[in-house]
């Protein structure tokens, strides 16, 4: 069974930057997508960012040209890469994984999903 493993959060001030990773181990399918959803307390889950096998990626409005969602197969590991960060940005940012290509930000297309990793913005 496919586990991921998020790591990279942490507290940063408004305009920083952080770069959150998603390592996937017992990784066996041959197309896949992996998504970055984060959510707060009282608030449904809000898909951010995705990236299938063949490197198609798709954002939310909200994070659209400050984050960078971005892979390297040999680690198996899934990036995002969070540029000028605001305090909404703050939540616990998850990762997820499924079979096939279809970078999607619904978290129902999502199977497999990480622990978390919490990240805080300052003003």
């Amino acid at each position: 069974q496919v586990q991921l493993a998020e790591s990279g959060g942490g507290s940063v001030q408004s305009g920083g930057s952080l770069t959150l990773s998603c390592t996937m181990s017992r990784f066996i399918w041959s197309t896949y997508s992996v998504g970055w959803f984060r959510q707060v307390p009282g608030k449904e889950r809000e898909g951010v960012a995705a990236i299938d096998s063949t490197d198609l990626t798709t954002y939310a409005a909200s994070v659209k040209g400050r984050f960078t969602i971005y892979q390297d197969n040999a680690k198996n590991r899934v990036y995002l890469q969070m540029n000028a960060v605001k305090p909404e940005d703050t939540a616990m940012y998850y990762c997820a994984a499924d079979e096939g290509d279809m970078p999607a930000l619904a978290s129902n297309q999502y199977g497999y999903w990480g622990q978390g990793t919490q990240v805080t913005v300052s003003p």
